[in-house]
């Protein structure tokens, strides 16, 4: 037989499948599992968006192929959401294209924008897909060190003066994941600026823009001649509670919208129409439904913060998404994120994705997502303080007598 297949060989272990694998045999077990890992929105989706939904596939002429670019309706609401939350002005047409899902998105703009041999300058730690979907297209990863918004644009500048050769596109993700690290105009001012003096093209993840705790957080899009060069990709699964039904977006440059429409020409039809017309429904509606969504992730992530802080491992607050990244706790010394990962499902019954599966300067890192109640994030940290006891000689018996 031949050898693996090319794209498959360039693509390392998932990380993620290793934990979703111990995780699985552990709840076959009957094990309870906490399930602090996947980003996965476990509110209900809205019950208007819903109603839209089944209302529209009862009607008999919505059930053949849709249009890959999304209806009109669609691109029509994304762009009164941009002109109402950012006051940036999209043209419809040849501006917004309707995706099956951010991920989905980038990826096919990956695919539509890159050369084999291109370099990309992607965050490290970052979302996988930042990476990989460009690897699978064929480019090479020139990985940055993110600790922060400002590190991360300075390495940028100093890998555009050593790549050979030039890079072809910078990657952006604000709010991020897995860091949930915020930024603000002004460095979006910094970015746009830097790529346009070296004819690089921005490419903005803006999956979490409305789950914030502070300030909201802003658009490239609102920075002067940033749709000369960038392109944002966005999404309904976290706004809405609407993970599962795919459904996003890619707004901003003409050309680059362009390329990633005739891509998807040839891959989909687009979303199922019904689907589309709810997440009009969910954009033109009422958005009391995302407030609440976000006041619940803002006291979820303080009771994290607090009891888990109480268990004896310190969580940085973070300002955005719906996730926390902390390193791992002083106490398990050298332990790496998979094998930490691992030890704390089994021990604690608490799953959390290991760091490593974000790059290589996420291995001392877990990320944990703010999607079980609050009464289990408690649970959740009793449980930890009991696992860390045992890196404590003599904290034994005082951890079975109490809790956080």
């Amino acid at each position: 037989m031949r050898g693996e297949f090319h794209k498959i060989r360039r693509l390392p272990p998932y990380v993620f499948e290793q934990v979703n694998r111990r995780k699985a045999e552990l709840r076959s077990a009957g094990v309870d599992i906490i399930d602090l890992g996947m980003g996965n929105p476990d509110m209900p989706t809205p019950a208007h968006i819903v109603e839209k939904l089944a209302e529209t596939a009862r009607k008999p002429n919505v059930h053949g192929y849709s249009a890959s670019r999304g209806i009109p309706g669609l691109r029509r609401a994304l762009v009164k959401y941009y002109k109402r939350r950012f006051d940036v002005s999209l043209d419809m047409d040849r501006e917004v294209v309707v995706t099956l899902g951010s991920k989905e998105g980038f990826a096919n703009l990956a695919q539509a924008i890159t050369a084999p041999g291109d370099i990309i300058l992607a965050p490290d730690p970052s979302y996988p897909l930042h990476h990989f979907g460009f690897i699978m297209a064929g480019a090479s990863i020139r990985a940055i060190p993110a600790t922060s918004p400002e590190s991360y644009l300075r390495g940028v500048a100093n890998a555009i003066q050593y790549a050979i050769p030039k890079p072809t596109a910078m990657v952006l993700c604000y709010p991020s994941n897995p860091t949930a690290a915020v930024c603000d105009l002004d460095f979006y001012r910094e970015a746009v600026a830097l790529a346009k003096k070296h004819d690089l093209y921005i490419l903005s993840d803006l999956a979490y823009n409305e789950i914030y705790f502070e300030e909201p957080t802003p658009s490239i899009l609102q920075v002067d001649g940033a749709k000369q060069i960038a392109v944002e990709t966005t999404t309904m699964s976290k706004t809405y509670s609407m993970a599962g039904w795919r459904i996003g977006f890619a707004a901003g440059n003409e050309r680059l919208i362009g390329a990633l429409a005739r891509v998807k020409s040839y891959l989909d039809y687009g979303a199922f129409t019904p689907i589309q017309v709810a997440a009009c429904a969910a954009l033109d509606g009422p958005q009391d439904c995302v407030d609440e969504f976000r006041a619940i992730y803002k006291s979820r992530r303080d009771i994290l913060v607090e009891s888990f802080g109480r268990a004896g491992w310190e969580i940085p607050v973070p300002e955005a998404s719906m996730f926390a990244w902390a390193k791992i706790p002083p106490q398990c010394g050298d332990m790496r994120s998979l094998e930490f990962a691992l030890k704390l499902m089994t021990e604690a019954n608490v799953a959390v994705a290991p760091g490593a599966g974000f790059g290589e300067h996420g291995d001392r890192h877990v990320r944990i997502a703010l999607v079980e109640n609050e009464q289990r994030i408690r649970q959740a940290a009793r449980n930890i303080k009991r696992f860390l006891g045992q890196y404590e000689p003599g904290k034994s018996d005082e951890l079975r007598r109490t809790g956080p």
